[in-house]
């Protein structure tokens, strides 16, 4: 009798572990769900941020017509980060009639990483490196561009000189630098 006794409590114990078990498992598997979503908000957010920080510029500086963010121009990468980039976008300035650009960003100056990396090497990086868009007349990006480099761990840690350029079909040229810092 006394056997029966430790058995049935033997699976009841076990029962319960077994519940609270299942239980835990469902809370991590509810977490990790709600982690994995707000990741994704974040980057809407952080897309969404960059393009009011694009659009305070066209406001704030006028008669500019090509904008690029960071405005300092220089990113630095860690050659172990994911990929790392900038935005740009352009304002219509002829006034009276719809334009299309067409953009393309490449290496314009790899000389500080010495033979490690060639301009050819350098634009093999470029995720989104050339396009084509339409505006309307005198009217600016929706959405801003966006233009990434992914470098890999055994690239050298240099800094490389890229040119972005713009050239709207009725002459409106646009240009600058961008310093990507490899670390």
């Amino acid at each position: 009798m006394q056997n029966k006794k430790a058995a049935m409590e033997m699976s009841v114990g076990t029962i319960v572990t077994i519940v609270l078990l299942m239980s835990v498992l469902v809370l991590g598997i509810f977490l990790i769900k709600n982690i994995f979503e707000s990741g994704a908000n974040a980057i809407e957010g952080v897309d969404a941020q960059i393009q009011a920080e694009i659009n305070k510029i066209f406001n704030s500086e006028e008669g500019k017509s090509l904008v690029i963010y960071p405005n300092s121009r220089k990113i630095g990468i860690k050659r172990s980060d994911d990929s790392k980039g900038f935005a740009f976008s352009i304002k219509n300035e002829d006034g009276l009639n719809p334009q299309v650009y067409t953009y393309n960003v490449s290496a314009y100056s790899t000389d500080n990483c010495g033979s490690a990396m060639t301009p050819e090497q350098a634009n093999k990086k470029i995720v989104g490196a050339s396009g084509r868009l339409e505006l309307q007349r005198g009217g600016t990006l929706e959405l801003a561009r966006m233009v990434e480099f992914d470098f890999d761990k055994s690239d050298p840690a240099c800094t490389i000189v890229y040119e972005l350029v713009i050239r709207g079909d009725r002459g409106q040229v646009g240009s600058a630098d961008i310093w990507m810092v490899v670390k």
